[in-house]
């Protein structure tokens, strides 16, 4: 089942995308799923005619996992950590598809990494990785929008992956995914160009999903809407305003943002 924020100009909604006769449509729901659950309206929308959302914006927390790919640590001059590496963006982070990611001037080195993100779909403490699934309300993609060179200049990387904007999410969320060996890529159109510039896969992270989870639940409790990055691939690169970045996950889906000057 995928869930989907949406708009038509109205207060964003919910709903679950389908289809009918032939074209995809948007069953609207009665509230947000996390707390209403999947309940239907009975009304529907041509999915062609709304303006897809972030899935959510967490009222919590989104729990970052740093160097989570061999590759992408050896990029960056590292060694993959002997347990997961934690840092929290602000819920002020996350965008949608086709929102703009605002480049500050803080930053001469803007990055993407394209992500797959963990939905957590319940009040939950100290899940044993067996029981993860229980907890999972689905999955999305996400792109972990980080300035680089702040993140080598500060101690802490709150600042490098908190910015507004710095959280894209979306198109919607799968909640029925096998997500241990999954297509993780970006996509970067620049200059009238377009360019593959990451292509890696779930099954080469260093830490899985459940066992994140059950790292992340160990430390602090978690609560439904949050949100885990698992970590990005090698490939991460410097984009521009008047970029546009593509960041995609199989099974899920593609997230398009465009990038703007502050």
């Amino acid at each position: 089942m995928r869930i989907a924020r949406f708009s038509t100009g109205a207060e964003p909604r919910f709903g679950v995308i389908g289809e009918r006769d032939g074209t995809p449509v948007l069953a609207v729901l009665t509230g947000d799923p996390l707390y209403a659950g999947i309940e239907l309206t009975g009304a529907s929308e041509p999915l062609a005619d709304v303006r897809l959302l972030a899935p959510l914006i967490p009222r919590s927390k989104v729990v970052g996992v740093g160097r989570n790919y061999a590759d992408h640590a050896a990029e960056l001059g590292n060694e993959p950590p002997v347990e997961p590496l934690l840092f929290l963006k602000p819920n002020t982070a996350v965008i949608g598809p086709g929102e703009p990611i605002v480049h500050p001037e803080q930053t001469d080195d803007l990055h993407w990494e394209a992500e797959l993100a963990v939905v957590i779909g319940r009040i939950c403490r100290e899940v044993p990785p067996e029981q993860v699934p229980d907890v999972v309300l689905g999955y999305t993609v996400a792109n972990d929008v980080t300035a680089r060179d702040l993140q080598a200049s500060d101690d802490q990387w709150t600042r490098a992956k908190g910015f507004d904007s710095f959280c894209p999410l979306g198109p919607w969320i799968e909640t029925d995914l096998d997500v241990s060996d999954l297509r993780v890529t970006t996509v970067l159109r620049s200059d009238g160009s377009e360019e593959l510039r990451q292509d890696g896969r779930t099954s080469q992270l260093v830490f899985d999903v459940p066992t994140l989870v059950a790292y992340v639940s160990g430390v602090m409790t978690l609560l439904p809407g949050d949100v885990i990055l698992t970590g990005t691939p090698a490939g991460v690169g410097r984009m521009r305003p008047g970029d546009e970045v593509t960041v995609a996950v199989e099974g899920i889906g593609s997230l398009t943002n465009p990038v703007v000057g502050a």
